[in-house]
C-alpha cells in the first residue's frame, strides 16, 4: 500500500507483438511517475481526516466537533482501498526486471526503517501523554516489530498497522510469480489464476488459503498489476476486461466492510462506488499515459511523507486531541486539528530525511552482501 515509486519507462509500442515480450534489453533511461507520489498522499490524507474527523479519537463523539465535515470524511477510510490500487501498480513495477533478491531487499529497505520508528515512537508517545491509552506490554511491542503481529495473534501497536499485512501477502505472492520471472503472459496469467482463486475462497470458512488470498483485498491488487501492464505496453480489450471486473467484483466486499462501520446506517452507501470509480478512473489516467506529464517537483516529497505519515498519524493523534482538550479547553477543536496535522507532517519528513534514508541505505547496503 505505501511504497516508494520506481522509475519505469514504456517498454516499445509498435506492433502488436509487444504485450507477448519481456522488452528490457531495448529500454532507455527510465524516467519517474510523479503522479503516483501525489496520489499516495492524497490517499494517507483521506485516511488522516477519517481518523481525525469522522472516526473518533476526541473526549466527545467527532459528529458534534465536526458537523460540518463528519459525513465527507467518514468515507476517508477507501484511501486504503486506493493504496491497494496503487500498490498493485507500483509492485509490479518495482519487480520488472530486477532479480527476485533484489525485489526482497527494496521491500525490505523500503518498509522496515519508518515502521520500526513508528512502532517505538508510538509507545512511547501513549506511555508520556496522559491521553488514556496504554501501551502494550513490552513483549508485544518487540513482536509488533516483526510486523506479523496479525497472524501470531498479538495486538498492533497501532490500528493501522493491519493494511500492512495485507501488503505482505501481496508481496509473498507476487514474489513467486518474480521468481518465475515476469512476462505480459505471465503476469495476465496471474491476474486470471489469484481472481478466479478470490471467486473460490470467498464464501470458504477462514483458512490460511483465504487468508493467503484475502478476497476482501485482492480485486484492487489484481486491477492495480493489470493498470501496469496497460502502461508497460499497449492499452488491450483483455487489461480493460480484467479491471472492469475487478472494479465489479470490489463492490460486494468493499460494500460489507461499510456496512460493519459504526455509523453505515446513516450513510448512503453510493459514495462508496462513486469513490472506488473515481480511483480507478486515476489509475486508468496513469496506465494510459494521461498524467505522465505532472513533473511538479513537490511529488517526490509528498510521496515520501505518505509512508511515516500514515503510520504515525492515528494514536499518537488521538492521543494529543484527548490530552489538549481537557487540558487546554479553550482551543479551538480545529486549531489543535491542524496543529496536530501539521506537526504530523513535519515528524513524517524528519522520519524520512533522518530514520528511512540513514536506515535504508545501511540495510540496503548489508542486505545485498547476502
Amino acid at each position: 500500500m505505501l511504497n516508494q515509486i520506481a522509475p519505469v519507462t514504456k517498454a516499445p509500442r509498435e506492433g502488436t507483438a509487444a504485450p507477448g515480450l519481456d522488452t528490457n534489453s531495448t529500454k532507455k533511461k527510465p524516467g519517474r511517475l510523479y503522479v503516483l507520489d501525489g496520489m499516495r498522499l492524497g490517499a494517507a490524507v483521506m485516511v488522516v481526516a477519517y481518523h481525525y474527523m469522522g472516526f473518533g479519537g476526541w473526549p466527545r463523539p467527532v459528529g458534534e466537533i465536526f458537523p460540518e465535515t463528519f459525513t465527507t470524511a467518514s468515507y476517508g477510510y477507501l484511501g486504503v482501498e486506493f493504496f491497494f490500487l496503487i500498490s498493485g501498480f507500483v509492485i509490479c513495477m518495482s519487480a520488472w526486471g530486477r532479480p527476485l533478491k533484489d525485489f526482497f531487499v527494496s521491500r525490505v529497505v523500503r518498509l522496515y526503517p519508518a515502521y520500526w520508528f513508528a512502532v517505538i515512537a508510538t509507545s512511547v508517545a501513549v506511555t508520556v501523554i496522559p491521553g488514556g491509552r496504554s501501551h502494550l506490554p513490552w513483549n508485544d511491542i518487540l513482536t509488533n516489530l516483526t510486523m506479523l503481529q496479525e497472524p501470531l495473534g498479538v495486538a498492533p501497536v497501532d490500528a493501522v498497522y493491519w493494511t500492512l499485512f495485507a501488503e505482505l501477502r501481496f508481496y509473498l505472492l507476487f514474489s513467486l510469480l518474480a521468481w518465475w520471472g515476469l512476462t505480459y503472459r505471465r503476469v495476465l496469467l496471474f491476474c486470471c489464476v489469484w481472481g478466479a482463486a478470490t471467486i473460490l475462497v470467498a464464501p470458504a470458512e477462514p483458512g490460511p488459503l483465504k487468508l493467503l488470498l484475502m478476497p476482501e483485498h485482492s480485486w484492487f491488487f489484481i486491477a492495480g498489476v493489470a493498470f501496469y501492464l496497460m502502461y508497460r505496453f499497449r492499452p488491450n480489450l483483455m487489461l480493460f476486461g480484467v479491471v472492469a471486473v475487478c472494479y465489479c467484483a470490489s463492490l460486494a466486499p468493499t460494500i460489507d466492510r461499510f456496512k460493519r462501520i459504526s455509523f453505515a446506517g446513516d450513510r448512503p452507501a453510493w459514495p462508496v462506488l462513486v469513490l472506488l470509480a473515481v480511483f480507478f478512473g486515476l489509475m486508468a489516467l496513469v496506465a494510459t499515459g494521461k498524467l505522465s506529464g505532472m513533473q511538479w517537483k513537490w511529488l517526490p516529497i509528498a510521496g515520501a511523507l505518505t509512508y511515516p505519515l500514515y503510520l504515525l498519524h492515528e494514536f499518537i493523534g488521538w492521543e494529543f486531541f484527548k490530552y489538549f482538550s481537557a487540558a487546554a479547553p479553550q482551543i479551538s477543536p480545529w486549531t489543535l486539528l491542524t496543529a496536530v496535522f501539521l506537526g504530523m507532517l513535519v515528524l513524517s519528513y524528519l522520519v524520512h530525511r533522518l530514520v528511512e534514508k540513514p536506515l535504508g541505505r545501511y540495510l540496503k547496503r548489508n542486505l545485498a552482501r547476502i
